[in-house]
């Protein structure tokens, strides 16, 4: 299992969610940080809020990567969300967000953090992944992309040389 999988649980994943802005979002991964992490839902949501005060997370291509050091939690966590409509982000190509990875870790997690980071901008820099993820059915096969990606990607070097 790779470092994104190991983050990331099939009841963090939520799709077609019917968020129409940042506090809808960060409300609903709050609340299922909190109940996986046993730390407040307002302690998590508000530390998103001020992250996002800094910069915007969106990458652009209908990517965002939401993040924050949270005091307290013990491992990092990850929640995937597709919502049910593209959602502004203030994204640097000015497009919606279709495709959320929100993510939490320790406080002194510096380096796992930057980890995680660099994995997943280079997952969602491949567009055949970002398209998985746009048209999976449901959870179970947006698991599934996120736990095969390695060998996709694997596969897709090979190919090319």
């Amino acid at each position: 299992m790779d470092l994104i999988s190991s983050i990331l649980s099939l009841p963090r994943v939520c799709m077609d969610v019917p968020t129409g802005n940042r506090d809808e979002l960060f409300s609903l991964v709050s609340g299922l940080f909190e109940r996986d992490s046993g730390i407040a839902a307002r302690k998590i949501s508000d530390g998103l809020k001020q992250r996002e005060a800094l910069g915007s997370t969106a990458l652009g291509m209908g990517i965002a990567i939401p993040h924050q050091r949270i005091k307290g939690l013990k491992a990092p966590l990850g929640a995937f969300v597709r919502p049910a409509a593209p959602m502004p982000f203030d994204a640097p190509d000015g497009e919606p967000v279709r495709l959320f990875f929100v993510m939490l870790v320790p406080e002194q997690a510096n380096e796992t953090h930057l980890r995680l980071l660099a994995e997943l901008a280079q997952r969602f820099s491949d567009k055949s992944f970002r398209d998985l993820l746009l048209l999976a059915p449901d959870a179970a096969a947006v698991m599934q992309a996120f736990e095969n990606w390695s060998t996709h990607a694997a596969s897709e070097r090979s190919s090319a040389v």
